[in-house]
């Protein structure tokens, strides 16, 4: 976990994410972006000079009306003494159920975010630390293009003045690679989303084209990286 900490690390210390008494949620989803996001945190969190607190929070959104078992992220909260939050939702039921709609992960995204920001308020928290890493970047960065036309992307800060609350991405430098040989090398547990939508998105599209790209342009992902820290953009 040193090496995935020194990522953080170095992420949080470009774009100045923590400062001294930080309460920061992180979300976890129990996917492994998310899990080594915690994972990461907790290790910073042992020697970083700035002292800040964690809480973990879960949203269930209730796929196919049915409540996951998110007790091996419990009992890796327990372990590293996190406080941890799992708030049931009926996301997934209003969203493929009784909406049926036809771009679920746009609608999806909004609701998971504001039940995110409400219960991290709920928890005391100013900040809440989301598992976006490198390549959830550069496709976030090729899907505003190809789709809207603009040149966009998330970015590692961004303050939201009708919450008072700042989301930090302290993954932003971590490839997706690494992510999941973290997480095999670690054993850190993985509770898989059951969402219909699941591999079949935009976003996997992307993902996949910017694969087949690498393999006829390799070094394409880091340059696209590289176009948008040096063009500042969206807080790059």
């Amino acid at each position: 976990m040193q090496k995935i900490a020194g990522y953080i690390r170095k992420a949080v210390a470009d774009y100045n994410m923590i400062q001294p008494g930080d309460r920061i949620a992180v979300g976890v989803s129990g996917g492994k972006d998310s899990v080594l996001l915690l994972a990461g945190l907790v290790k910073l969190r042992s020697f970083y000079p700035l002292p800040f607190d964690l809480v973990a929070i879960t949203l269930d959104p209730g796929f196919f009306g049915r409540r996951e078992d998110y007790s091996p992220i419990a009992d890796l909260c327990q372990q590293w003494q996190v406080p941890y939050v799992v708030k049931e939702t009926d996301i997934g039921p209003v969203i493929f159920d009784i909406r049926k709609e036809s771009n679920p992960c746009s609608l999806c995204a909004r609701m998971r975010r504001g039940l995110l920001h409400d219960t991290a308020k709920e928890q005391g928290c100013n900040k809440v630390a989301l598992g976006h890493h490198y390549n959830d970047a550069v496709e976030t960065f090729v899907m505003n293009l190809f789709n809207e036309g603009r040149l966009g992307c998330f970015s590692p800060v961004t303050y939201l003045s009708r919450k008072d609350l700042t989301m930090i991405r302290p993954l932003v430098y971590l490839p997706e690679r690494e992510i999941a040989n973290a997480v095999r090398r670690n054993n850190l547990p993985v509770v898989k989303s059951r969402c219909p939508a699941d591999g079949v998105t935009r976003r996997q599209w992307t993902k996949e084209w910017l694969e087949q790209m690498e393999r006829e342009a390799p070094g394409i992902t880091k340059r696209l990286f590289t176009a948008m820290r040096d063009g500042h953009i969206s807080g790059w």
